[in-house]
């Protein structure tokens, strides 16, 4: 059987510029987070498989990649009619194995707990471009903060570290979409929809930037509700260019959403606003859902005006992390589309991200005696030691080819040793 060059669909060779970019941009993130008290975690690849079956995942629970019992157990499993033969999994998200992580770790890391991670995970998704299976997400959560300063920190310290990013592409403006999953479920309510059609009623309006408020309307009616509730559903989405957080709710009952909850959205909206800086536009959005069914509160998106996709997003989530301990901690986060965002550094670096500095590139010929090469090595070396790249090849038939490539990596200074 011939071996295959290619890697695996849905998997990418990283070239050294794309190393390059990555580990550029990570450093940024890094850097940028690090000043506002985010601490760096890892957790592993592989999950328990009760942990990614949870219910949790929404639709991600479709796409793990299982990982086979071993030995005994799988024989035992096999025996089984209905045995499941997987007790692990690769992870399909790192907020899941953030939960598992506090809810094991608690006792011996600080409360609020602000952590960053950043890591592969694995999707068994259908390949295509910008979609992959294998992909490097990064977030930053803030675990047993109830306040809403936890959201206004993660927004603000997300959008200075987008805006840190984004100058290198020059990109300066973003905007920050807000909303509360507790102001989508009591707009559902307030018009009269069944609590257990209220999920189904937010995939709808997820799809709101797809198929319009008509859409919207359309699909609810083929789904079987009443034209009065959906036709008083929409009202509330009629004037979304002017919409603010005191318009959208004001037609909305007490019942389903009290005052607590509008005051903390309107705090996030004005500090988190009052944070971000200039190029940052901070707008509540009542159309965003954002799919994952955990949010329990607050949710929020990144976009930019030339994309047609969100670059960053998250939420409250203060139910995931009782589910290990029995014990509910309020838990927000914000994940950051890393592979988004490299892919629009590259659009704007077409020739990749070269070596920064200036960087030595020393060619020997064939005719370099023993005592030239050593003291061209003791030389290399002591540049090295200010902080200087210096690379040593051998000196090429094609030279020129050999300079021009090196050129593109970013070497600028070059020295050419014949004899």
């Amino acid at each position: 059987m011939a071996l295959k060059k290619t890697p695996v669909k849905g998997t990418m060779d990283m070239l050294p510029g794309d190393m390059r970019l990555r580990e550029h941009v990570i450093g940024m993130i890094k850097e940028s987070y690090s000043r506002y008290g985010f601490m760096e975690i890892e957790t592993p690849v592989m999950e328990h498989i009760e942990n990614l079956t949870s219910k949790q995942g929404g639709d991600n629970e479709k796409l793990i990649f299982k990982i086979m019992k071993r030995g005994a157990d799988l024989m035992r499993a096999l025996e089984k009619e209905d045995g499941e033969l997987a007790d692990s999994g690769l992870r399909y998200d790192l907020t899941l194995p953030l939960a598992r992580y506090y809810s094991n770790n608690k006792d011996v890391l600080p409360s609020p707990f602000k952590a960053l991670q950043i890591g592969n995970v694995w999707r068994a998704d259908k390949p295509q471009k910008g979609r992959f299976r294998q992909f490097t997400q990064c977030d930053i959560d803030i675990l047993g903060d109830s306040t809403n300063l936890a959201e206004i920190e993660l927004i603000g310290a997300t959008s200075d570290m987008l805006r840190t990013i984004f100058s290198e592409a020059g990109i300066s403006e973003f905007t920050v979409h807000l909303n509360d999953r507790r102001f989508l479920i009591a707009a559902a309510k307030n018009a009269g929809f069944a609590e257990e059609a209220i999920e189904g009623i937010l995939i709808t309006l997820d799809k709101y930037d797809k198929i319009g408020l008509s859409g919207i309307r359309e699909e609810l009616l083929s789904n079987g509700e009443s034209e009065e509730t959906v036709d008083k559903y929409l009202e509330l989405y009629t004037d979304l260019e002017n919409v603010t957080i005191e318009s959208f709710t004001k037609n909305i009952s007490a019942e389903y959403l009290g005052e607590k909850e509008i005051n903390e959205l309107k705090e996030i909206l004005a500090c988190a606003g009052s944070m971000a800086g200039d190029g940052v536009k901070i707008k509540f959005d009542p159309t965003l859902v954002r799919g994952m069914g955990y949010y329990t509160g607050p949710i929020f998106e990144v976009t930019l005006d030339d994309y047609n996709f969100s670059v960053a997003g998250g939420g409250r989530y203060d139910k995931m992390i009782g589910r290990f301990t029995g014990q509910d901690t309020p838990a927000t986060g914000f994940s950051i589309g890393f592979e988004r965002i490299i892919t629009i550094l590259k659009d704007t670096l077409p020739e990749g991200y070269k070596l920064k500095g200036d960087n030595v590139a020393i060619l020997i010929g064939k005719k370099v005696p023993l005592d030239k090469k050593v003291e061209i090595i003791n030389e290399a070396k002591e540049q090295r030691l200010t902080g200087k790249t210096v690379l040593i090849q051998p000196m090429q038939k094609n030279m020129g080819h050999q300079i021009e490539m090196l050129e593109k990596e970013g070497y600028t200074e070059f020295k050419k040793i014949f004899e």
